[in-house]
């Protein structure tokens, strides 16, 4: 039997702007890191193309790194994204798993909904389902923060 979950997040932002900083590298950056633990490493390469690969290492250090490698099977800029991912944990364990991801515009907001699928238990599901909402909050911080330096820009 295999586990999904799901999480949502609106975000004061069109989909093309929360699409773009999802699969924008350096943005990745920004959004996996957890701040209340700085300090740790974060490693991402993103080629948002039907069969492009979205390689990503994190953790508190180069001995400890998690890393999980996506293919991208579905490429609908900005309102879907489906991809395969293989994560690896520091001990040599692995999981696959498949990741589903809509850009839904709600007014001048964007409903972001994450689905993963595979999961063998649902204690796996919720340790790893625990890392979403703060991913997305972090992800929302990005894109809030380009869409403000943008303006500044443009009001310059």
């Amino acid at each position: 039997m295999s586990h999904e979950l799901r999480v949502e997040r609106l975000i004061d932002a069109s989909p093309v702007e929360v699409f773009d900083v999802f699969v924008d590298a350096d943005a990745q950056k920004e959004w996996y890191l957890d701040p209340e633990h700085p300090g740790g490493i974060v490693e991402t390469e993103c080629d948002a193309r039907v069969g492009g690969l979205w390689t990503s290492a994190w953790g508190p250090d180069e001995d400890e790194l998690y890393r999980e490698t996506c293919v991208f099977r579905v490429v609908d800029r900005p309102r879907h994204l489906v991809m395969s991912c293989t994560a690896t944990a520091p001990d040599g364990r692995s999981l696959e798993t498949e990741v589903e991801v809509t850009f839904e515009e709600e007014g001048h907001r964007t409903r972001m909904t994450v689905v993963q699928r595979g999961f063998p238990t649902p204690e796996l599901r919720d340790i790893i389902g625990g890392g979403w909402p703060l991913a997305l909050e972090q992800l929302e911080r990005s894109v809030l923060a380009r869409i403000r330096r943008s303006e500044a820009r443009s009001g310059e």
